[in-house]
């Protein structure tokens, strides 16, 4: 959430920085809101002060035998019209919050405006492979290879969904354990998180509202109670220290969690993306970060660089990207996405975007922290996917293609699986 005093005090700085995403808001409305609301907030105070006044004069006025009843009348009446103030007053808040929650983070100064078209590779590992024979796309390599079940997958979930089967299942969980083994030795702590979670989840890491239609909703039959499943685990993670003052010695927390993500979006009918490039339901490993404002910079860079090496340590060729304002997420002040090459296609797919919100969900979320001179300030929360899974493996299996059919697994990733190949059946 955008911090109103910032609003108030520079309308003309949030419009332009807002205009970065591509898309107009109307901040006019909130400024009206929050004139009114202030207004109120004055006028029901000047009538508090005045009933408080009138308050201390009873005593004195019974005690010398005068008549109170005209003042008590005046006081009953100046009691209904605070009331009155402390209703409209109720409105005008949650009104100006609920305009609030639908403005996007702003980019930071140095993002540029625009869609995907102005994202900036920033760097390159390694050079994309080059055969001495035809190579295979990863879904006929899957297929062959006994790795996926696409067509079971589909029949037990529908379109959008597949089935690990056995060295493909193993080699997706040797992808995991080499991940969340590589986060443990950094010295993140690992959290198991519950997958179907409350509303206010989805306000706090900025998915909702308008991203409400987005996710899989549950509503249990015979209460109200309706939760969501949970399409990163960062909307999780986020949430962690939700309405907490932590001490800035605590700080950073370092987490990681893995969980399946479950995403309302369908498989595209592109050939591009076909097999696992999107689905319904995959498998990632989360890293989140809640660090103070004078190091959220630093953090940010951790987290680029950790998941960097994680695709360095698999031997794949990537790039690494800077997005452009209105390829950022909803409540992101900057992304860079790291992005491996799928031979097939012919380009670079995200298998991990690491991204900073400045103090844009914790303003949301109300996390802040003491910090040594005892003043509370809000913290920032930072994430990165580390990694997701269903681009990785494709990723693997075609670069890893072997003129015989075979896939050579990863070195990282033999001591997880006791193998070095997969055989061509």
């Amino acid at each position: 959430m955008l911090d109103i005093k910032l609003i108030r005090s520079d309308p003309e700085f949030v419009k332009s920085a807002l205009l970065k995403k591509g898309e107009g808001y109307d901040i006019d409305a909130i400024l009206k809101i929050d004139e009114e609301r202030r207004q109120i907030i004055a006028r029901a105070d000047a009538m508090k002060a005045e009933q408080n006044a009138e308050s201390r004069k009873m005593p004195q006025l019974k005690a010398a035998g005068q008549d109170v009843s005209q003042l008590m009348a005046e006081m009953k009446t100046l009691a209904a019209k605070i009331k009155e103030c402390d209703n409209e007053l109720t409105r005008l808040e949650e009104e100006q919050r609920n305009l609030l929650l639908e403005l996007p983070n702003l980019p930071d100064k140095d993002v540029c405006g625009g869609g995907k078209e102005n994202n900036v590779p920033v760097s390159y590992f390694g050079e994309a492979p080059k055969f001495d024979f035809q190579p295979k796309n990863h879904v006929d390599l899957c297929e062959k290879l006994h790795l996926i079940d696409y067509q079971r997958g589909a029949k037990l979930a529908g379109s959008g969904s597949w089935i690990y089967t056995g060295m493909g299942a193993r080699l997706e969980w040797a992808l995991l354990n080499f991940f969340i083994s590589e986060h443990l030795n950094d010295g993140y702590e690992l959290l198991l998180l519950p997958h179907m979670l409350n509303e206010e989840c989805g306000l706090v890491a900025g998915q909702f509202p308008k991203f409400a239609d987005e996710v899989f909703w549950i509503q249990n039959p015979t209460s109200t109670d309706r939760k969501f499943m949970l399409p990163t685990a960062e909307t999780a993670l986020v949430n962690l220290h939700r309405d907490e003052i932590l001490n800035e010695d605590e700080l950073p927390k370092k987490y990681i969690a893995y969980t399946p993500c479950y995403r309302r979006e369908a498989g595209s009918y592109r050939s591009e993306e076909r097999g696992m490039i999107r689905g319904h339901q995959f498998n990632k490993v989360e890293m989140v970060q809640y660090t103070t404002p004078e190091k959220s910079d630093e953090a940010f860079a951790e987290l680029v660089g950790k998941a960097e090496k994680l695709v360095q340590k698999l031997g794949l060729h990537y790039r690494l990207s800077k997005l452009a304002a209105g390829d950022c997420s909803f409540s992101m002040a900057r992304t860079y996405d790291i992005e491996v090459w799928i031979p097939s296609m012919g380009i670079y797919k995200e298998v991990s975007s690491a991204s900073n919100a400045r103090d844009y969900q914790a303003r949301r979320g109300n996390i802040r922290f003491r910090d040594a001179e005892k003043k509370v300030r809000f913290a920032h929360t930072l994430n990165a996917s580390g990694l997701a899974t269903s681009r990785v493996l494709p990723a693997i299996v075609e670069q890893y293609q072997n003129a015989d059919g075979s896939v050579t697994i990863p070195e990282v990733l033999r001591p997880y699986i006791g193998a070095d190949r997969i055989p061509n059946c």
